[in-house]
């Protein structure tokens, strides 16, 4: 585990390939997740010579708890700024679901840096919730039995094939949501003040949009896929057997596709 220095904080990393000479990846996941979930993406394209960093998001898994700013943009700066300490160029951000959205700012932000962009269960902006359903979601999160009922819930998400080492995934999940300043990260986390990403306007990136079929954070993924690759100007693929966290639970499919994505960065530089 690696810590890289933010203005309010530190930001919590693991690092694949550290003395790989291929492109930089930075992977980030979305809300109440931990890095670990980028394991196998992580391992996997170590073994194919590119340097990987997955990071933890502000205040979840070994990220600091004294950031006051949790929202997809504060995540992109945070990528950025990772990218740049690890000396990057032309770097490949993967992000699922809020960290899809973060990737996507910081392509938009920084188009000199970030040359691809692979967007899992990609949330783009802030969720779409009627009245009764964020009254559900804070009684939902309340504790003493919200870090249990939010790790159940993450669990719920990984509809379709489950990853080896998922239970040790769970444990690392409720053990970050136990921790009361941990907590109110996560919890400010979901319920921060996202910017939508409406066009690709100062963006180059190259982008890929992955989607679990069965991903049970949209009623039809199908057409959230299209709609989010008609935003980005990307490709669409859809993965069978797969919920909301296509890196843990398809890294056979979505390996290939960050290695295409990746190619396709290098033929273009």
């Amino acid at each position: 585990m690696h810590h890289l220095t933010r203005p309010r904080g530190r930001i919590a990393y693991d690092l694949y390939g550290a003395d790989n000479t291929g492109p930089l990846v930075v992977c980030v996941p979305g809300m109440f997740d931990h890095r670990h979930s980028f394991r196998f993406v992580g391992a996997d394209l170590a073994e194919a010579g590119y340097r990987v960093a997955a990071m933890d998001l502000r205040g979840h898994g070994d990220s600091d708890t004294t950031f006051d700013d949790h929202t997809s943009r504060a995540a992109a700066t945070d990528a950025l700024a990772l990218a740049e300490e690890l000396g990057g160029e032309d770097v490949v951000i993967v992000g699922n679901s809020l960290g899809a959205g973060a990737a996507a700012i910081a392509a938009k932000e920084r188009p000199d840096l970030v040359a691809g962009i692979a967007l899992l269960g990609p949330a783009l902006g802030p969720p779409s919730l009627g009245p009764f359903a964020r009254l559900g979601l804070r009684l939902l999160l309340l504790r003493p039995w919200g870090p249990r009922a939010l790790t159940a819930f993450y669990d719920r998400l990984h509809t379709g094939r489950r990853p080896e080492g998922h239970r040790r995934q769970l444990e690392l999940v409720l053990g970050m949501l136990r921790p009361a300043d941990r907590y109110r990260a996560v919890y400010r986390t979901i319920h921060a003040p996202n910017e939508t990403v409406a066009d690709t306007e100062g963006m180059r990136a190259r982008a890929v949009v992955v989607m679990g079929e069965q991903d049970p954070d949209w009623k039809d993924p199908r057409a959230h896929a299209d709609h989010v690759a008609s935003v980005v100007g990307g490709s669409v693929l859809m993965v069978p057997e797969c919920g909301h966290y296509a890196q843990a639970q398809r890294p056979d499919v979505v390996v290939p596709a960050v290695r295409a994505l990746l190619r396709d960065v290098v033929a273009g530089a």
